[in-house]
């Protein structure tokens, strides 16, 4: 074979190992490249559930979750119907509704025809002197006493003055006794303030139902809470529950269903018991709650005057 005949096959080698380069290095390209450089849609990564996403529709970098489909109706008064989206990390409430009954005045909740809650009242210095024993007489099985409250102008912290009485007296009447104070804390450092004067206050008292951090918005009027963040009112809670729990007591947390809808950040509380302020024939609160204070003009033997009532769904005194 003459030397321009081997040059041309060279040549030709050269010039197929170069198409074959192109074509895998294209290749590659088409299977990888392309597909790293596309838009990446946010994850949707199934739980055990699913109907449940692990991540919202639009990507946060906090901790949200929502249920697919779930809506949670409200009214607004500019709006009309609106909605919430459902967080499918918090638990929902299982009651049935068609177990509550209400009878002179109070409301029970059955289950075979048998009465599985508990009533009870919260007072504070302000229904005066109390007939403990009468109050037992009434069917009222637990109260909620208050220790004291932090005034939402100055931010002093003021002591109930019939909270230790009260205590006794509720507890030597029968009555399981479980306490509150009304927060108008504005950072952590005041919610362990206000947990530890209510551990304090307590202290050798036979406390068998929660230690509630009852913190407010206060209508018509300024206060110093007025801008508390979402974030700030989550911190207080759990500084508070937190302080409480490690007392040895059951941390709670009180609030309205608005407040608790719009302000409270219920994915990081979600894990303390909650009391829920509604009034009405029954709640409409879609979370899960423990206590139900359904009426704020009350009459009870005992009290004078009107007084909240509320309806307990676990027996915490046997606890």
């Amino acid at each position: 074979m003459s030397g321009s005949q081997n040059f041309r096959l060279r040549l030709i080698a050269i010039l197929e190992a170069i198409i074959i380069l192109v074509m895998s290095v294209f290749i590659i390209w088409i299977c990888f490249l392309r597909d790293n450089n596309r838009a990446v849609p946010a994850s949707t990564n199934v739980s055990e559930d699913p109907e449940i996403r692990s991540r919202p529709v639009i990507e946060k970098e906090e901790t949200f979750y929502q249920l697919d489909g779930k809506k949670i109706l409200v009214h607004d008064s500019a709006l009309g119907e609106t909605f919430i989206p459902v967080y499918g990390d918090v638990p929902a409430s299982e009651l049935d509704m068609d177990k509550l009954v209400s009878r002179n005045g109070y409301s029970f909740y059955k289950d075979n025809n048998e009465i599985v809650s508990y009533a009870g009242i919260d007072i504070s210095q302000h229904q005066g002197e109390i007939d403990w024993k009468k109050v037992k007489e009434a069917g009222i099985d637990f109260a909620i006493i208050r220790v004291g409250y932090r005034t939402y102008g100055g931010g002093i912290i003021e002591m109930d003055e019939s909270c230790g009485k009260n205590i006794r007296e509720a507890d030597a009447a029968g009555i399981k006794v479980g306490v509150y104070f009304f927060s108008q804390a504005v950072n952590t450092e005041e919610a362990i303030e206000e947990a530890d004067t209510v551990l304090n206050a307590i202290e050798g008292c036979n406390i068998t139902y929660p230690v509630v951090f009852d913190w407010e918005m206060i209508a018509d009027d300024h206060a110093r809470t007025d801008s508390v963040s979402v974030d700030t009112l989550a911190d207080c809670c759990v500084a508070f529950c937190e302080r409480v729990r490690s007392a040895g007591y059951t941390p709670m947390i009180y609030q309205n269903k608005n407040t608790a809808m719009k302000k409270l950040d219920l994915p990081r509380v979600k894990d303390y018991d909650f009391w829920l302020a509604e009034y009405g024939r029954e709640p409409s609160y879609y979370y899960d709650f423990r206590i139900w204070q359904y009426s704020s003009d009350g009459t009870v033997p005992g009290v004078s005057g009107r007084v909240d009532m509320n309806i307990c769904f676990r027996d915490y005194g046997e606890e």
